[in-house]
């Protein structure tokens, strides 16, 4: 019976453990999938679409290579040319008309719609259709025949580069679309339409299509720079500044609060940790004065009257936390007094004590200190939005997204808000994937040292 219950219990603690994971990574991957679709809103969901038909990838390869030379992200130049195969199943074996044109649909919407782009229908024509192959098939329960025809994209002449080009095909109720080079984007009046937003799409422009996008449509209005771009690589700036000034301030006044004695040192630390309970919705107004007064007039010294606006104002606002310093006061808390005597009587300062001797030592915690720190950083919505306001460019990706929310979301563009928030998720992933080590060490080496 021992081994028996052993085993069992042993079952339980996996299965649980297995749903664990099935219910924290289920959110994720569904809604990485969900970002990949056309429509990232289909109902039901389905595991199975055409981003991820290996068929649509070569197909998006080649048409990006003929197109423009360029199969990952696709587009049509000038001189190019191209064929595009679709296949009708008419039950009554009589050929159908089928209407091909290019559309002037604007490419993009939301902040993408208020730039001038050129339309495809201006540059590119259409040829065909042409019927190339005539074949009886069956549908279901349906005999019929299959239709398969071939239309021919061609850019002459000079123009702009085209970054995409849509294509609609229109044929009489009844006729069934079977077959296409690449799976149409929507069906619309009852099948009677098929649509795509994009014929030279590339690999990574149909796969991943909003996450291109996002690169693409965001663009500022002065600069005409990609904003998505901007705004990640101001997170990553801002993040890194301040795990570097955390690591620097929180070690040396943990090492302060730990080891050295001077006055007040007590109140000092119960005051910090009374600065710990205090909700940051509390505070923000008052901070939020002394930014906009430059520190009490002392920004003006340097030429800036106000600290708003300005990344500067909010790295002197965050500088270090009282959570980081309590951190690393417990950490060195932990190190044997006796490694830090036999410094001192070689003659080492309390500096050189700190950064040659027990700085080295406490790598786990100022690897999982740097964790924390950095997705904090790389998460902050609140303090950011109050501070970092205008313009666009000086967002951070929180903000970002925010502002892709409220030009996408209200016309139902969900794909790019899914891309966006996806996209945000992965360089703290891989943060804590490549520093696991330390972010589990970290907090247990203190108490393993007690």
């Amino acid at each position: 019976m021992a081994p028996l219950r052993i085993w069992t219990r042993l079952a339980w603690v996996y299965g649980l453990l297995l749903a664990f994971g099935v219910f924290f990574i289920g959110p994720f991957v569904m809604g990485f999938l969900a970002s990949l679709k056309a429509n990232p809103l289909e109902w039901p969901f389905t595991l199975r679409f055409a981003q991820v038909n290996p068929k649509n990838w070569t197909a998006a390869w080649r048409l990006g290579w003929e197109g423009a030379g360029n199969p990952w992200l696709g587009g049509m130049a000038p001189g190019r040319s191209l064929a595009f195969d679709v296949a009708y199943f008419s039950p009554g074996g009589q050929e159908p008309e089928v209407l091909a044109v290019i559309p002037r649909r604007r490419p993009g919407a939301g902040m993408g719609a208020v730039f001038e782009a050129p339309y495809a229908a201006d540059y590119v024509r259409l040829e065909g259709p042409e019927l190339v192959e005539v074949r009886a098939a069956t549908l279901g329960d349906q005999e019929g025949t299959v239709f398969r025809y071939r239309l021919r994209l061609i850019y002459p002449g000079e123009g702009p580069f085209l970054e995409r080009v849509p294509l609609d095909l229109e044929t009489p109720r009844g006729v069934v679309l079977v077959g296409a080079t690449l799976d149409p984007t929507r069906l619309e009046r009852r099948g009677r339409v098929a649509s795509w937003d994009n014929v030279v799409p590339g690999l990574l422009g149909y796969v991943f299509h909003s996450y291109v996008r996002a690169f693409r449509e965001t663009r500022s209005l002065e600069t005409g720079e990609s904003l998505f771009l901007r705004w990640t690589l101001n997170s990553f700036l801002l993040a890194s500044v301040k795990v570097l000034t955390t690591l620097v301030f929180a070690s040396m006044a943990g090492y302060a609060l730990a080891r050295l004695r001077f006055p007040g040192k007590q109140p000092l630390f119960l005051f910090m940790l009374f600065s710990m309970m205090v909700p940051a919705q509390v505070t923000f107004i008052s901070n939020y004065l002394v930014l906009r007064d430059g520190i009490f007039g002392l920004s003006k010294l340097f030429g800036v009257d106000t600290l708003l606006n300005t990344y500067t104002g909010l790295v002197l606002s965050g500088l270090v936390g009282a959570g980081a310093v309590f951190i690393m006061r417990q950490f060195f808390e932990s190190i044997p007094r006796e490694v830090e005597e036999a410094a001192l009587i070689d003659g080492a300062t309390p500096v050189q004590t700190l950064f040659r001797i027990v700085l080295p030592m406490s790598t786990p915690a100022l690897g999982a200190l740097a964790i924390l720190t950095f997705q904090g950083a790389w998460n902050e919505f609140f303090w950011p939005f109050v501070v970092l306001t205008s313009p666009r460019d000086i967002y951070t990706l929180p903000l970002g997204l925010l502002s892709f929310r409220n030009a996408y979301g209200q016309v139902g563009d969900w794909g790019l808000i899914l891309a966006g928030g996806f996209f945000s998720m992965i360089p703290v992933l891989v943060l804590f994937m490549v520093f696991q080590r330390y972010f589990v060490e970290g907090p247990s080496l203190g108490a393993l040292r007690e």
